[in-house]
């Protein structure tokens, strides 16, 4: 049985704690790929890793949708859609069987409304979706792997591929939001080219491909743009732009600031960079993993997510576009 620590726990358990002012812990929904998935794919037919996801203070954590514990009235809580391997397009990911891509994501959560009618009824249920905070994870498959290795790198230029992109990302945003969220965090692609697994298979020295930076730097404003623009139709602030790039690339690029050994070797894993493969009983295994900027391959430690959820709810206009979450805790609060 392969085995995944943690990987995006802390920022997905984050968000569900509630500050002091705020009344009531609030429904949280999750959606999109391996980052934030809390475990749905280990009750698929996927070879796909998953995360399990972590508890912090202050609230239960989210459980994965295809969890037989998520019932009754742990359905108020909210739950996790999301599945690691899939992307922004319907074919990301098409070399792995059974993972939730996501439009059958939304086929579930349309389900789970169903199933909580029956508990509380549909005007409640109407309530507690309206009032969820919603996290949507998605395209660092699609950008660091699509582009690269598949057959639209002969296609597509960066930029056009990346315009396409939001085109199909703004069809799931819409869809997010007929389903009834109003309140989303719409997390960008961080720096694809300094994760370990590129850096293994690609890199001569060690340094970033600039390749993938190109096209996530060229990738993430328009995906802000593109938020802005649907607030600006919906006239209100339902989608919160979260810039992973800016608030991964500082302690990549100087790890020891953050009290990081590097930002260049997983903790665990195997070959160059401990990049290749994924972590599993035979992976090498670092024993101080706090000193280490990435878990594995592909994902950030749980010490740098701490530092990323710091940003989540703090972060400046640049950070967390057009407001961050404290912010958003408080005028929700006010409702």
């Amino acid at each position: 049985m392969r085995i995944m620590l943690v990987l995006a726990t802390v920022v997905v358990a984050i968000i569900v704690v509630v500050p002091k002012r705020v009344k009531a812990v609030r429904a949280f929904f999750v959606f999109g790929d391996s980052p934030v998935d809390s475990g749905n794919n280990n009750y698929l037919p996927t070879i796909i890793l998953n995360v399990i996801l972590g508890k912090r203070i202050g609230s239960e954590p989210t459980l994965p949708y295809m969890s037989p514990e998520l019932n009754g009235q742990k359905l108020l809580v909210g739950a996790n859609f999301a599945s690691a391997g899939i992307g922004i397009l319907n074919d990301t990911g098409i070399q792995f069987v059974g993972i939730i891509r996501m439009f059958q994501q939304f086929e579930l959560f349309e389900q789970y409304q169903q199933r909580l009618s029956a508990v509380i009824g549909a005007k409640r249920t109407k309530k507690v979706v309206n009032e969820a905070l919603v996290l949507m994870t998605l395209g660092g498959n699609t950008c660091g792997n699509d582009f690269v290795i598949t057959p639209r790198s002969r296609q597509f230029t960066v930029p056009d591929f990346s315009r396409y992109l939001i085109s199909q990302y703004r069809r799931i945003l819409m869809r997010l939001y007929e389903l009834g969220a109003r309140r989303v965090l719409v997390t960008g692609t961080g720096p694809l080219g300094c994760v370990p697994s590129q850096l293994a298979m690609r890199s001569s020295n060690g340094e970033c491909l600039a390749e993938l930076q190109q096209a996530t730097q060229i990738f993430n404003p328009l995906l802000d743009n593109m938020t802005k623009d649907l607030n600006s139709q919906l006239g209100a602030h339902t989608f919160v732009s979260v810039n992973a790039f800016l608030m991964n690339i500082d302690f990549i690029t100087n790890p020891q600031k953050y009290g990081f050994v590097t930002s260049k070797m997983a903790s665990c894993g195997q070959g160059p960079y401990n990049g290749l493969g994924p972590c599993n009983p035979l992976s090498d295994l670092c024993q101080n993993r706090y000193a280490y900027a990435f878990w594995d391959a592909f994902h950030p430690s749980q010490r740098a997510l701490e530092f990323i959820v710091d940003e989540i709810f703090k972060g400046t206009s640049n950070l967390m576009s057009p407001i961050n979450l404290s912010t958003i805790m408080v005028l929700d609060s006010n409702i």
